[in-house]
């Protein structure tokens, strides 16, 4: 099965909490996992940023929700339980819990409320299925993504000469050489199918790098072909 949203873990989180019993956000996440019947590469799919898991991070903002809304108490950092409206709540047996469903507690509305006015916090709505940190995440590799493309068109307006200077500037920022003036250049001429560029990959320029469109070639110049 397919990954399930935040809201959808709610529930399920309350339920595991029903002991009373203190619980690691890790034992919850291992718990629910098994619970929705997720496999291990389900488990282990990263956030795009990729310094988390997906599932991880739903619950634990699950978690953050119904703590707001007093459902749940943080005991120490990475450690919770049930509160007494928490076990209230399961006693009235909800078919879910949602954003919808927490907007009955004064202090989840006021959690909400607060979070509005910050321009750059985007609070989720109800109908959607992101956490907070997904929707920031997903902007960010939009606009990542759109900056590509920008960069892509504009390097293809330009003249082959061009792009020919750029990978030589990228080959010595990724260390190539040392100073720019010392370890490379480029050095070809539109479609003379020739040397493009010459980079020297250490700084006393005992190793070159001879680059052209077809690849790139080492300490000897590639055959020209006419």
């Amino acid at each position: 099965m397919t990954i399930p949203d935040y809201q959808s873990t709610m529930l399920p989180l309350l339920k595991f909490a029903k002991d009373q019993k203190e619980h690691s956000i890790r034992e919850a996440v291992d718990s629910l996992a098994g619970y929705f019947n997720l496999s291990e590469e389900e488990r282990r799919e990263l956030l795009p940023s990729g310094t988390q898991e997906v599932f991880k991070n739903r619950v634990g903002w699950a978690r953050t929700y119904m703590k707001k809304a007093g459902l749940l108490d943080s005991t120490r950092r990475g450690y919770f339980k049930i509160t007494d409206r928490g076990l209230n709540v399961l006693n009235e047996n909800p078919p879910a819990i949602n954003v919808k469903f927490l907007e009955q507690f004064e202090e989840f509305k006021e959690f909400r409320a607060i979070r509005k006015k910050k321009p750059t916090v985007k609070d989720p709505d109800e109908d959607q299925d992101q956490t907070p940190e997904e929707m920031l995440e997903t902007a960010y590799e939009n606009l990542r993504n759109d900056l590509a493309n920008d960069l892509l068109q504009q390097i293809k307006s330009n003249p082959p000469s061009l792009f020919e200077k750029i990978v030589v500037e990228l080959l010595v920022k990724m260390g190539y050489g040392g100073s720019r003036k010392d370890a490379g250049k480029a050095v070809g001429k539109t479609k003379d199918e020739g040397i493009d560029g010459i980079i020297k990959e250490d700084r006393l320029g005992l190793d070159i790098i001879y680059m052209r469109g077809r690849g790139v070639f080492r300490n000897a110049q590639p055959p020209v072909t006419h």
